[in-house]
């Protein structure tokens, strides 16, 4: 126990730069993460899929209005997910498949 007191008093006495380092040591999503950029849309049914499945854009994005009048905003939360850019390259490379590899309109997943 004394142990654990010593490396956590250590760790809080070093600089913030050398802080980060230890924090990124321990990123538990990386290896979703690696997959998620590294899976290869191949499958027309699964770039529809994908392309319906991530929304263009923050489905919880609202304005909330009374009487014809704005009385309060809330902004996109979508950006708080960890996995975010990860879901938004995803949906980006479907697309893109859809359109250069089927040839087909994506107008309608916009």
């Amino acid at each position: 126990m004394l142990q654990a007191i010593n490396q956590f008093t250590e760790l809080n006495n070093q600089p913030k730069s050398q802080k980060r380092l230890i924090k990124s040591k321990f990123d538990f999503l990386k290896p979703i993460r690696k997959w998620l950029d590294t899976l290869e849309i191949n499958n027309r049914e699964l770039a529809h899929f994908i392309a319906k499945l991530i929304p263009a854009n923050c489905p919880f994005e609202r304005d909330i209005v009374f009487f014809g009048r704005k009385m309060a905003h809330i902004p996109p939360l979508c950006k708080i997910n960890p996995l975010y850019e990860q879901f938004v390259g995803l949906r980006f490379r479907a697309l893109c498949y859809l359109v250069d590899q089927c040839g087909e309109d994506i107008q309608s997943y916009c």
